[in-house]
């Protein structure tokens, strides 16, 4: 008896540390995998930044970043050639600011009601379908944009087009919304219950726990996903080269056609000689998108960062 369960228990360890070491081979390959994407998508970036940097920055030994910054004129095929971007990203900041200005007070009040108001049926129903807006194809939006929103605005401002600023503003905020939703709605729900319990012992309205404790509680959270929003509404291409009218002048308003920076780069890329100055100014263009971005989203990384400290104390 005695050997049969000195057996059973050898077996039994034998069988345990062949299992232990099955699933340590498996864990260093999962970590091998992960490491090497991880690796990959570094490569892709840095990839990316010096094929900007190699085509973009030979412009600045014909034009002075200076007034390849602050200048307001852009002929490519004049003689000489003349570059400047003010009229790119003063545009660029028209649509930016008009699609912020609506997206995030719309997104914020879907979050918080999908968050704190809505029951589960609801809010497993609505959140996927406002996901959904993320899947349209740009061109698609800029299709809806021509169609439909141009001469509403048109008619509404009386104005001579309706491709402008404005519209090109009003359609990126619904590119916007579902970043928005989604990331707000997320940090409001990771909010502990003790939270809105306490506020509630002490006599708190609905309205007054969402305005009072969730939100500010959220706000770090809030805060990345409108950063997040943001970049998505500086990035896109093709809906305001479709809708924002193109017009190659500094706008003093939203209402007038204007250019952002990504339609710059997508009207004029297919015109320009490979390594020539046209070239090379629109690949300059393209760095300071690429670093504009990227400041973007590593402000929004901080904050998510600081949202997570906060509820770990």
């Amino acid at each position: 008896m005695r050997q049969q369960t000195a057996s059973i228990t050898t077996a039994d360890g034998v069988l345990r540390k062949g299992l232990r070491r099955r699933w340590r081979v498996g864990e260093k390959a999962i970590e091998a995998g992960l490491f090497l994407a991880s690796l990959l998508t570094i490569v892709v970036l840095l990839g990316i930044v010096a094929v900007l940097l190699r085509h973009g920055l030979p412009i600045f030994s014909y034009t002075p970043p200076w007034e390849f910054l602050f200048g307001t004129r852009w002929y490519p095929v004049s003689e000489p050639p003349t570059f400047g971007i003010t009229t790119f990203f003063v545009a660029t900041l028209w649509v930016t600011v008009v699609a912020t200005a609506l997206a995030v007070p719309i997104g914020v009040a879907c979050a918080a009601y999908l968050a704190e108001v809505a029951p589960t049926a609801v809010r497993e129903t609505l959140k996927p379908i406002i996901e959904l807006l993320s899947g349209i194809p740009s061109v698609v939006m800029g299709f809806i944009g021509l169609l439909l929103l141009s001469p509403l605005v048109q008619s509404m401002f009386n104005l001579n087009t309706g491709l402008c600023g404005l519209a090109a503003g009003i359609m990126l905020s619904f590119m916007s919304l579902p970043i928005i939703v989604s990331v707000s709605e997320d940090a409001m729900r990771a909010i502990p219950d003790e939270f809105r319990q306490a506020a509630y012992a002490l006599g708190a309205t609905k309205w007054e726990v969402v305005r009072h404790v969730s939100i500010p509680a959220a706000l770090s959270g809030i805060t990345a996903a409108i950063m997040l929003g943001v970049g998505r509404a500086i990035g896109e291409t093709m809906t305001v080269l479709m809708i924002a009218g193109g017009a190659l002048a500094v706008p003093v308003s939203p209402t007038q056609p204007m250019m952002p920076m990504t339609a710059a780069i997508a009207s004029g890329i297919g015109n320009a000689v490979r390594g020539g100055l046209q070239y090379q100014a629109l690949f300059a263009v393209g760095l300071l998108l690429f670093l504009i971005t990227l400041a973007v989203n590593l402000v929004a990384d901080r904050v998510l960062e600081r949202q997570k400290r906060k509820f770990e104390r």
